[in-house]
């Protein structure tokens, strides 16, 4: 991933570039009002023939005027074209309307992080989630989780689950080559990843930590499946560090939860880690490095997701760079024995031992 290229945009390009940066809240909202609105959708039906705007008008039961305005709209975006006064859907506009990515980025950037962002300049003088306001007064997202709206809680579990569900398939075969009788899951969150690995080897034992809302629900999901007992549930606030972690465990397993704490917290975290893990057990770390990505557009993912955390999250962590995260490690007295990038949309999992 090379960010040291040479500027060599236009002065015609770089001024479209500051224009869509201008208006980038506006072109957001005119686009997910193109897309819930069934503009989009109406417009795809339509297929090469295409609908003209009193057709849109009709299919989708709005006021002509709004639907101008918002279909000349998604001309200037690149939504739609129009030819003699029949528009049709572009590429761009039938991955906002059907990239299951796409639909999970667009429902978290405006059920949890949108209203919020309003006050990002005050969190990175305060080092604070100011913009968690607006759901209440909570310190963290996590200890709001269980609270939130409906639709901020569905976009945020998606948004989650969306980026780690599809590496379990290449997670399990590396995780179990080791042959685990005990993985410690620090943040399991509703007990996906638990439940994976119970189904894949039937003698493994597992334990869960997390704050008591996530394992409520965490539980439930485990109970429900019928694999009760071979789970444990460790109730612990992570960001105190006078509560460790139960000892016996041979793997310690962390998807995308130390990206949730700042550089000190994360060497606690891993400190605490190698106080309860087994003399030859290891460490697991699921990560998004921004640099460790195939293409520049996760790496803007990433780098546009670590300003949620500077929010919304916990005002002090980030998407990193993994070349500040590995002296986290090292500092926390382990070293990184393997590394597996690409796995899944954009993980690295790294496999720490004790230095």
């Amino acid at each position: 991933m090379n960010f040291f290229e040479k500027d060599t945009k236009t002065a015609i390009e770089a001024i479209k570039s500051a224009q869509w940066i201008a208006f980038a809240p506006i072109v957001f909202q005119a686009s997910l009002a193109l897309r819930d609105l069934g503009i989009l959708e109406a417009v795809e039906a339509a297929k090469t023939e295409g609908l003209t705007l009193d057709q849109i008008v009709k299919k989708t039961n709005l006021p002509e005027y709004g639907v101008r305005v918002l279909v000349e709209a998604g001309l200037g975006i690149g939504l739609l074209t129009v030819n003699k006064g029949v528009y049709h859907l572009t590429k761009t506009g039938y991955f906002i309307l059907n990239d299951a990515m796409t639909k999970v980025n667009m429902d978290f950037t405006q059920d949890v992080c949108y209203e919020g962002m309003f006050t990002l300049q005050e969190s990175i003088k305060k080092t604070k989630p100011t913009g968690l306001e607006v759901f209440g007064k909570w310190k963290t997202v996590y200890e709001a989780l269980a609270h939130l709206p409906s639709k901020a809680q569905k976009s945020w579990f998606a948004f989650d689950h969306f980026y780690s569900d599809g590496s379990f398939p290449q997670v399990l075969p590396i995780l179990f080559k080791h042959k685990p009788k005990h993985i410690l899951d620090i943040g399991g969150n509703t007990g996906k990843f638990t439940l994976k690995c119970l189904g894949y080897d039937p003698n493994v034992k597992m334990t869960i930590l997390d704050l008591p809302g996530q394992l409520n629900m965490a539980k439930k999901n485990i109970e429900a499946a019928g694999h009760i007992d071979r789970a444990n549930f460790h109730e612990i606030n992570i960001l105190d560090d006078s509560q460790k972690f139960p000892k016996g465990a041979d793997i310690i397993w962390m998807s995308q939860f130390l990206d949730c704490f700042s550089e000190d917290e994360i060497v606690s975290i891993l400190k605490r880690c190698h106080e309860a893990l087994n003399e030859n057990g290891m460490v697991y770390i699921m990560e998004t490095f921004w640099d460790r990505q195939r293409f520049k557009t996760a790496a803007f993912s990433l780098q546009m997701t670590s300003l949620y955390f500077t929010n919304i999250a916990n005002g002090n962590s980030q998407m990193y760079d993994s070349a500040v995260f590995n002296k986290l490690i090292d500092k926390a007295g382990f070293k990184i024995l393997e590394e597996t990038d690409n796995v899944g949309i954009s993980h690295t999992i790294q496999v720490c031992v004790k230095k």
